[in-house]
């Protein structure tokens, strides 16, 4: 069927749609999802694709790609916002901006028990804690860990209270006087819960009411002649203005509001955030946007709801730097005042004060932009650079590179990274469980996971069946010609080079099955080869030993009368440890399922057997 006519047809059934909110799936002739939208009207939204209007080049693009559609009804717009977001990260199409998936951000949580922690965390469960966060970093929200941390002289040990107050000395961190001292017994549970109060108040960028409370303290302890107690509160009430001295102020005092900041260019675009709270910057996150990626006003709102999707701290006011239709924004704020549980303003600031922080965002945004691009142009460089010297006959954008790590006979893994465009994709990295191979032969380990790696390359979905521009082993000249023969078997024709190392076990040259060539004069390329070959062997080491340990862990609990490997195996996943696992007791224990109350007392004795039971 020619191109006009399919649009001929795609038209008249658009047309067919009704004027009702709805989310519409772009599929191109294999079925293949590749564009997910909303739409107030359905019917108006999905027929302006099939006329002849002019389009933005990636939009005619992904058009010319379809051949038909399919599309779901919804009865509210913040239905259809809500069901469009969920279709996007279920279907990753190509056309549409990339959703992140929130486990992997960094939160900091407080946790659901009598005396709480502040804890890092990159995963979110329904566990009655309360998180805050996503973080842009784990720098950052270390950080702010960290700072809260010593501020409030909240404890960091893995001390259980109150079951462990008064069993064990303290430690030399309070002595120091960075910990308040609970395992002690001289801090009542409302004294702690007081600062628990500070440190949400802290975490969601009240500083103002949480130095109010400190000051409020202060002040009774010293009418109280508690000056011991006063002179503490003193110290703390200075460390928290300290650290407001330290974010970067912005606006007026009573500013609470992000930021988003939008820049596109010929080159790429990208999304700035700011988190601005009681007038000063006290975080910015940046996401840069893929190079077929629709970037129009429906996708960027979309970007704006799923980014608070991850978060409970939405300020009262969200500022864009980019226009949009105000029906949309109405939809927009009336969805996160709803998850808010109060009213939320979006909107575009035209002037004064609000402006100048979108443009601040803006520039921050294509400064992002221009770095990627001149870290990009240097990496298509080396890579060109590196073609050369390899005589490929294609730029190697996908770089594979596998590494085997053994213990003796047992617990051999070989690592697989992941090298794309001049970056690690660290989504791609997999490991191999070497099942097959007897005693410590590194090439039959080698060829056992390339032979199952290359089983995938039928794979139509996922990364994982993408054939690698160029592949990079940690070995020498016998590697290569094991794998080269395996590719031979196959009909596989991918270039597979060795990395090689100097006695001194750092990287020396590459090599194919016949020759070595030198990398050493080509610093660019050297130092890529050799953060490839450090990151895949950090990579195969890391698993190995985690597999080791996980070994070693489920045999320990297997010396208990009444644990075999399954059980073993489901403790550590109910308890997330072998230490948590001994600092159990019975009660717990025999809650866990599978377990029940005598073997919970085989396994309490086992790790208690030197402790009166009482």
């Amino acid at each position: 069927m020619q191109a006009e006519e399919i649009r001929k047809n795609l038209l008249e059934k658009a047309n067919s749609l009704p004027l009702t909110p709805g989310v519409y799936l772009m599929k191109n002739a294999d079925g293949k999802i590749i564009y997910v939208g909303k739409s107030r009207k359905l019917k108006n939204r999905v027929s302006q694709y099939f006329q002849n209007s002019v389009k933005h080049i990636k939009t005619a693009r992904m058009v010319a790609s379809v051949a038909d559609f399919d599309y779901f009804l919804c009865d509210t717009e913040i239905e259809a916002l809500a069901l469009e977001n969920t279709l996007i990260k279920q279907y990753t199409p190509k056309y549409n901006i990339r959703l992140k998936d929130a486990k992997s951000y960094p939160y900091i949580k407080i946790t659901a028990e009598d005396y709480p922690r502040l804890e890092f965390t990159r995963t979110r469960s329904a566990d009655k804690g309360r998180y805050f966060g996503p973080y842009s970093g784990a720098s950052v929200a270390g950080s702010v860990l960290h700072t809260l941390q010593k501020t409030l002289c909240l404890p960091t040990c893995s001390r259980q209270f109150p079951r462990d107050i008064g069993k064990e000395r303290p430690c030399l961190y309070y002595q120091l006087g960075q910990c308040c001292g609970v395992c002690t017994g001289a801090v009542t549970r409302e004294e702690y819960a007081e600062l628990i109060r500070c440190a949400t108040e802290i975490l969601r960028g009240d500083t103002a009411a949480a130095r109010a409370r400190v000051r409020a303290e202060m002040e009774k302890a010293a009418d109280e002649e508690r000056f011991e107690k006063a002179a503490a509160y003193r110290d703390r009430l200075f460390a928290l203005e300290k650290l407001s001295q330290k974010q970067k102020v912005l606006a007026a005092p009573d500013t609470n509001e992000d930021v988003f900041g939008f820049y596109r260019d010929d080159y790429g675009a990208a999304m700035s955030v700011f988190y601005i709270r009681e007038g000063a910057l006290v975080d910015k996150s940046e996401t840069v946007f893929g190079g077929e990626e629709i970037l129009d006003e429906e996708s960027l709102l979309s970007f704006v709801y799923d980014h608070y999707r991850r978060r409970e701290d939405i300020p009262p006011r969200v500022l864009l730097s980019f226009e949009a239709g105000e029906e949309d924004l109405t939809v927009l704020a009336d969805s996160l005042s709803v998850t808010a549980g109060r009213r939320i303003q979006i909107y575009t600031p035209q002037r004064g004060d609000r402006r100048t922080r979108c443009v601040l965002a803006v520039e921050n945004a294509r400064e992002r932009v221009q770095a990627e691009r001149r870290e990009n142009e240097k990496s298509d460089e080396t890579l060109v650079r590196l073609a050369n010297l390899l005589a490929l006959e294609a730029l190697p954008e996908r770089i594979e590179s596998y590494d085997i790590s053994n213990l003796g006979s047992e617990h051999k893994t070989c690592g697989m990274i992941v090298f794309e465009n001049g970056k690690f994709k660290k989504s791609d990295y997999r490991v191999f469980r070497i099942r097959d191979v007897e005693g410590t032969d590194d090439y039959a380990s080698m060829r056992e996971a390339l032979a199952r790696r290359f089983a995938h390359l039928t794979d139509e979905e996922g990364n994982f069946g993408a054939e690698p521009d160029l592949i990079l082993l940690d070995g020498g000249a016998t590697h290569v010609a094991t794998v080269r023969r395996l590719m031979e078997e196959l009909g596989l024709s991918i270039p597979v080079f060795g990395m090689v190392k100097d006695a001194f076990h750092k990287t020396r040259a590459l090599c194919s099955d016949t020759e070595e060539i030198s990398i050493a004069r080509d610093r660019a390329v050297f130092t890529m080869i050799y953060r490839i070959q450090e990151e895949v062997h950090r990579f195969s080491v890391k698993r190995m030993s985690g597999a080791k340990s996980t070994t070693l862990r489920t045999s320990s609990l297997e010396k208990i009368p009444g644990v075999g490997r399954a059980k073993a195996k489901q403790l550590l996943s109910a308890f997330g440890g072998l230490a948590a696992i001994k600092k159990a007791d019975e009660r717990t224990l025999a809650d866990t399922p599978g377990i029940g109350p005598v073997l919970a007392g085989e396994i309490y004795r086992y790790f208690h057997r030197e402790e009166p039971r009482s």
